[in-house]
Formats: structure tokens, sequence, C-alpha cells
């Protein structure tokens, strides 16, 4: 998974400084796992997107931002506690989850938010 930085946030997603109405420049619908490396529970839930990562790789894209490296970004998207999962769909607005979730509620997110379906492997 792709690490962000504020700038490629801002490229790539949302300009925060120069527009204040919520606008997604991306072109796939993108999940953004908040997290520090010292977070117990954000090592719990990486394993987790690195799976939907890999399973949904052509249908959106799943980013990493390492909140004490990116203190801007995160206070800018008032990242409280984490980790903290940002939901964003092409065109609705961002949702925002808090802690670990389960795989299946991740998955059920994505259906729900993003309009794609359970992919299914075949193993």
């Amino acid at each position: 998974m792709k690490h962000l930085t504020e700038q490629e946030f801002k490229d790539k997603i949302f300009n925060y400084d120069e527009k204040k109405e919520w606008e997604f420049t991306g072109d796939k619908p993108v999940i953004i796992d908040f997290y520090a490396d010292w977070c117990q529970p954000c090592k719990m839930i990486s394993p987790i997107l690195e799976e939907l990562n890999e399973e949904y790789k052509d249908k959106i894209d799943i980013l990493k931002v390492d909140v004490d490296k990116e203190h801007q970004l995160s206070a800018a998207l008032g990242i409280k506690s984490i980790p903290s999962i940002l939901f964003i769909p092409i065109d609705k607005a961002p949702e925002m989850a808090v802690g670990v979730l389960p795989k299946q509620s991740l998955e059920k997110a994505i259906e729900e938010l993003f309009d794609i379906k359970e992919i299914v492997n075949n193993k």
C-alpha cells in the first residue's frame, strides 16, 4: 500500500487550502488508513487492509497516512484517534470510521459506500 503525504492528498484527493466545499479529484474510490507505527490497533488492521488492497486493487485505492509524519493533514481532517479509516466515494461525501474494523465490516462499507460488490477469490 502506498503512503500518502499531505501534498499528494491535496494533488490527488482534495485540496483543502483552495476549496472549502468537499470536491474529490480522484478517479476511483479511496480508503485512507490513518495510523502510527507505535499503535497496536493499527498493526491489527494493517494486514486486513493489505488483503483488501490486493482483492480490490483494480476498483479502489487503499492508502496509508502516518499521523506522526503528516501532522498538518491529520489535523486538517480532524483525526483525533487512530486507527481512523476514511472512505472516499467518487460522488458522495467521505465517511470516517474509527478503531479496528473486521474485514467483513470493511467489505460491507466498500459495497455500500462505493457500490462495489464483494470480490470472490478463486482459491
